[in-house]
Parts: C-alpha cells; structure tokens; sequence
C-alpha cells in the first residue's frame, strides 16, 4: 500500500452548508442516507453514484446554464499518472472529491484547486486482472459513508478507507479465488450495508449480489441471481422455483453467468432495492441450456429488500438470453403519468434495443417500444411481457447478423433522467455483430466461453429476416421520452457516446471516444458549447459547487472495451500517449492542457522472421488465433486501440521471446495474460506470422 497524505486539509474542509437542514459543520465524508435521501438540500455536492438513490444523474445547480455556457472553460486538471481507462463517477463531498482511476487507485483531490490531498493503490493484482478481466483495468467509481471512502478492486476485494488520510479501515474478499470472477462497478450503500456484485460471466462464474456492513466488512446476506446444482437443495425458497427455468447438466458446472456488475438504485419509501443481471455463460442459450427454458435471472431487473436480501419481484428483458443482451444498463426512478395516473416507475434502456417502463412496486411491465434499430425482435408483448422474436434471431443452425450486437443499443455508460425536460439522454448504439457457434465447444476453465466464433463480423451473412442487407452503423446521443415512448430528438457521431448529465439549466454533458467534451440544450439537442479534451472521456460527468461557484467534472482517459479494440476511437489516438485526467470546468476558467505527446516508435521485423511473412498458410491461421484471442486487447487487424502497445511496432526482443510470452505468461506483471493450456507453441507462432505481416505494411 502506497498512500500520500495531507493531514492540513482536515481543518480547511469543514465547511457549513447554506441549506436548512445543513447549517452547522460538518465531519469529513459524513455521508448518511438523510444526506442522500435529501440530496437536493444540498445540491453542491455529489453524494452518490448518480447523486441521488434514484440514479438520475441530475443537477438542480442553476449557474452554469443554456444562457452562460459560452463562459465555460477549464478551471483546472490532474494527472493521475496511470494510462488505462477511465470510467469512474466522482463523488464530491463538502468540498473534496472522491474517485477511483485505473487499477482501482482511489484519489481525494481539493475540488475547488485539483489539489491532491491523498491516494491510496490497493495493489489490485496485474497478473489477475490480465488473466480475467474483460476490458481492461478499470472502475466505475467508490462510494463514501460516514467518514469511509468504500471502494472495490478487480482481484475481488472490498476496502473501507479513512477519509481523511486514505490509510486501509477494513477488506473483505468477496469472491472465490478459484472462479475467475472480477468487480468493475461501484459500490452503493443502502441502510448502513455495501452493496456489490461482480463481473466475470463471459469466462464462466455464478452471478451473485452481497450486502456487507460498512462499519466492518462483515457479510450480511448475498442473493445469488442463478440456481445452483439442480440436484442439490438452492440456497433459497424463489431459487427452489428458479432452478426449473434451466435444462441439462452442465451450466451449473461452470456457474452459469448472470453476473451484477453495474446498474442499481434504491426507494427508501417502499425499501426496494433494484439491481440488473447479465447475460449467461456460454452466450447461446442452446449450448448452456440445451432443453430450452428461459433462464432466470439473467437479463432481468430484480427487487429485493435490502434488510435481508429476501427476492419481491423481477422482470426479465430477454427471456433465453443468446445475445449477450444484459440487463445491467442504468437502472432510473421517476414518476411518469400513465393512463390518467401519476406512477411511481422504474426506467431502463438495456442492451437489447427495448426501452423499458416498469412499476417499481410490482415490476408490472406499464410499456417497451425499440429505441434503436434492430431485427432481433420485432415487439414486446404486452399481455406477456416477452419479446417477440423474429424466426431466424436464434443462430443454432447458420450465423446471423444481428443489430445491436453484443456492445448492446446501451452498454455502461450512465443515462441520465430530467424531471424538467421528462427526457432520458441515452448513450446510445446501433452496433451489429456476427453470432455463430462455436464448433464443438467446449468450457475452457480462465478464458472466456462466449460458444461463439470470434472474429471479423461476416456483414454478407443472412439477417433475421433471411435477408442479405447492410446494416448501418450507428453512435448517438438520443433524448427519449419515456412517457410517450417515442424519440424526442437526436444527436449523430462519428465515435463512441460516453455518460452523460442532465442539469436544471437545460444542459446535458456528454464526452465521446473522440476526445470532445459538449453541452447540448435538454429540449432540443443543439450543441452549445464543446472542448477538446486530448483524450478519451466514457465516464459519467458530475457537476457540484464550492464557495458559490459551479464546476462539472469528469474523467478522461482512453480504455475500456472499445477502447482497446480499436475501431474509430482507435483510429484518433493511435500513436500518442495515453494521458489521464481529472478534468474540472468553470464560468471563465482559463487552464490550458498540455499538447498530446506521440510514442516513439518504428517497425522492427527480425531478419530471420521476415521469411514468415509471406507463408500465406500460416498467416492465415494466425489471423484466425488472433481474432478468436488477442483482438479485444490488440485490436482488429492489430490496430492498436492507444492503450495497450501496438504489436506491429514491437521491438526484435519481444518477437524473439514471442512464445515465452504468449505461453509463459513473462510479462504478466506487465498485465499481459499467458494462454497456456488454451494456445500451442505453433498457435503462437501463427499468431507471431500474422503480426509480422501487419508490421510488414506500415514499411
């Protein structure tokens, strides 16, 4: 553990608040659930993950507004000296920021300077996150409480710092280190109790849910959101039930999925906890479950009582989930009127392409309509709920091009909710992708266990409809209002759409994959401000005040999934170093950030490999490897994505050593993974071939 302190702040953060309730000091990070549950008495601060138990990522501060945008410039940065993505949400607390970067390192920085007053690295294992985590090193953000900053760690650890100094209170483990299980989301707290889930269901884990006690980190009670072995008793009474929507003998082997690894929110008044599940392991529901079934929980909004984890109800999004369609995408809380009544909702744009209405006290489905385009499914039906899915959506007998694909119509990146506006600002895609079964299959135990062919999508192949058609690409900021179910206005753009923020002065903030970080009017959508960040910028904005003046603050920092993949983001950063920042905005702020740096670099093909690149045989195998194991890290066509090294541009060592580091896992330190027991020596030459002949074009 590595931590700077600064004990003179301690004094300087005191502060008094001008709101009625909040008018005498304050302990350092003296979060409670008053605190949130009275959030808007206090809008200066951002006290939870979407500010508010009801996660809709709105501000009622007034000052930086539609009228004054213009006058908004950098008040200031911070680097924080890692280069991986950057995907947390800042909370902000009487004036000092709390927030989580790459390798889980957690930050408390001086809201109104940047200052840092301290950091804390946990030492989130390299080597684990290289073998098990998806896309890349990265956190959705930490939680405070009574003094505590609570944060998570991709090898699966739960910590309590002070608040005041970053010096470790208490860790848990939270998973079973012989499942390849990894967090990524943020931890909420809910009536003194951590709440978090969990990643990992791409490589084959059970998916559960865990309350913990802030004060000590002891286990409260955990809801697992698959059954366990069918021929043994569930660990609870709906288990009993849920445990009959699944057929055959092996998903309970290698856990079956359903992982909790984003989106929940709370109602204090009817004490229902809300959280979204996954898709299952492998993808296709006919390799995991072969007898059919729809496979509960995946892809479903669960509520549960937070005292005891006991279940109340669940809607499920995607029944026989085989798309990688989660349900873990922003789970929102409004009132909306329906039919002539005011109800109290429960809002969701999840992967699938359906935006969904739900009664928050029952989970009765009130409406979905698409929100996106797509050909997977042609309604949901309301008498039973369930999507209605074309004939040929299923892939078992012929790969199929369907839109969206497994990046989803909405993936991680906050929603946010006005109640001025009524509108949902989602991030939104219309990706397609090429699924088809993986022949002959078979669970390999550390890698992923998708049961699909990777690789290049095949855009010739049949859609849905049987039908040969392009289907369009499509990133965009869209305003949907959730009442009429219909789409209000939208923004088109050329990269991926990050989180967005939603404020009373009819803003919303959204950074993309390009670098820019804009404002658009809520009612309109027309682009009224915009700054070139130098860098990537996915996370979900937030926006506080600090002696009477307004900032927004976000991070920015390439990485993440799409990120490391390449493709447009790719294409802006490739070439230059990857920075990462805090970055923090105000009316006439005037701070300047740094030019981007560009790598040093230049091809280098060993003379007794050049031979390689022209065995067209072994390229090809090579490219096949590649594509099933390497691209998502590497990048399509070996198109480095700006965050891990290129390859084509790898020095002669690293050719040389090639297979002790593909096999032999010699930099996983470095958070390179070692395919040992998936990959032969020959398989990593072919691999070795295929590279060299992608570094042979650049000459």
């Amino acid at each position: 553990m590595k931590n700077c302190t600064t004990l003179l702040f301690v004094t300087a953060f005191i502060l008094t608040s001008c709101q009625a309730d909040y008018n005498k000091p304050v302990e350092i990070a003296a979060v409670d659930a008053e605190r949130i549950i009275n959030a808007d008495r206090e809008p200066q601060n951002w006290l939870a993950h979407g500010r508010t138990y009801d996660e809709q990522r709105f501000s009622p501060l007034t000052t930086i507004n539609a009228d004054s945008i213009s006058k908004l410039g950098l008040a200031w940065y911070l680097d924080l000296g890692t280069n991986r993505g950057l995907e947390a949400t800042p909370i902000v607390v009487d004036g000092v920021i709390y927030v989580s970067g790459a390798w889980n390192i957690i930050y408390a920085i001086d809201a109104r300077s940047g200052k840092l007053l301290w950091q804390h690295d946990p030492e989130t294992s390299r080597a684990w996150v290289a073998e098990y985590a998806v896309h890349d090193a990265v956190s959705r953000g930490i939680a405070v409480w009574d003094g505590k900053v609570i944060a998570a760690t991709l090898d699966g650890r739960l910590l309590a710092l002070d608040a005041t100094n970053g010096e470790l209170l208490w860790s848990v483990l939270t998973i079973d280190r012989s499942k390849p299980y990894t967090i990524t989301g943020a931890p909420r707290i809910v009536k003194d109790r951590v709440i978090i889930g969990n990643s990992g269901a791409d490589y084959g884990v059970r998916g559960y849910l865990s309350a913990y006690d802030v004060s000590n980190g002891e286990l409260d009670w955990r809801f697992y959101t698959v059954p366990g072995d069918p021929l043994k008793p569930q660990e609870s009474a709906v288990l009993e039930r849920v445990v009959k929507t699944w057929t055959g003998d092996e998903w309970y082997k290698t856990g079956g999925g359903g992982t909790v690894w984003n989106s929940m929110a709370f109602d204090p008044e009817m004490n229902l906890l809300y959280f979204g599940v996954g898709n299952g392991t492998p993808w296709s529901r006919e390799l995991r479950s072969p007898g059919g079934g729809d496979n509960l929980f995946l892809s479903s909004i669960v509520a549960v009582n937070p005292d005891n984890g006991e279940y109340v109800w669940h809607y499920q999004t995607t029944p026989g989930e085989s798309w990688n369609f989660s349900a873990v995408e922003s789970i929102i809380l409004t009132e909306l009127e329906i039919e002539g009544k005011l109800r109290k909702v429960l809002i969701q744009a999840p992967k699938n392409g359906f935006f969904y209405v739900l009664d928050r006290a029952t989970g009765e489905l009130l409406s979905a309509q698409q929100y996106i385009e797509q050909n997977w499914a042609s309604h949901v039906d309301m008498a039973t709920g369930r999507p209605v899915e074309y004939p040929f959506a299923r892939y078992k007998n012929q790969g199929r091009l369907i839109v969206p694909g497994p990046s989803g119509g909405h993936s991680w990146y906050p929603m946010s909710y006005s109640p001025h506006t009524k509108l949902a600002y989602i991030p939104a895609l219309s990706v397609p992708g090429y699924y088809n079964h993986q022949e002959a299959y078979a669970h390999q135990p550390g890698f992923q266990n998708k049961g699909i062919e990777e690789g290049v999508s095949d855009f010739r192949a049949l859609n849905p409809q049987g039908e040969r058609q392009k289907i369009r690409f499509g990133m965009r900021l869209l305003a949907w209002d959730p009442q009429t179910q219909t789409e209000r206005w939208r923004v088109e753009h050329t990269d991926l759409p990050g989180g967005t923020l939603a404020m009373t002065g009819n803003l919303v903030f959204q950074g993309l994959g390009s670098g820019e970080f804009a404002a658009y009017a809520a009612d309109t959508g027309t682009k009224l401000w915009s700054f070139e960040a130098g860098t990537t910028i996915m996370a979900g904005p937030v926006t506080y005040a600090v002696d009477g003046e307004q900032y927004v603050a976000v991070l920015a920092g390439r990485g993440g999934g799409a990120g490391l993949v390449g493709g447009p983001t790719g294409v802006h950063w490739n070439g230059l170093v990857n920075e990462n920042r805090l970055l923090a905005f105000k009316l006439g702020g005037l701070t300047k950030i740094p030019s981007a740096r560009k790598l040093v670099r230049h091809v280098s093909i060993p003379d007794e490999l050049r031979s390689t690149t022209e065995d067209k045989a072994l390229i090809g195998r090579g490219q096949k490897i590649y594509e099933q194991y390497c691209y998502m890290c590497h990048g399509l066509g070996v198109f480095s994505g700006g965050v891990i090294p290129d390859l084509r541009y790898a020095n002669s060592q690293t050719f040389a050593n090639w297979e002790a580091i593909v096999i032999g896992g010699s930099r996983s330190a470095q958070g390179m993974r070692s395919f040992e027991g998936a990959l032969s020596a020959e398989d990593a030459l072919a691999i070795r071939a295929y590279v060299l002949r992608q570094a042979v074009k650049l000459q």
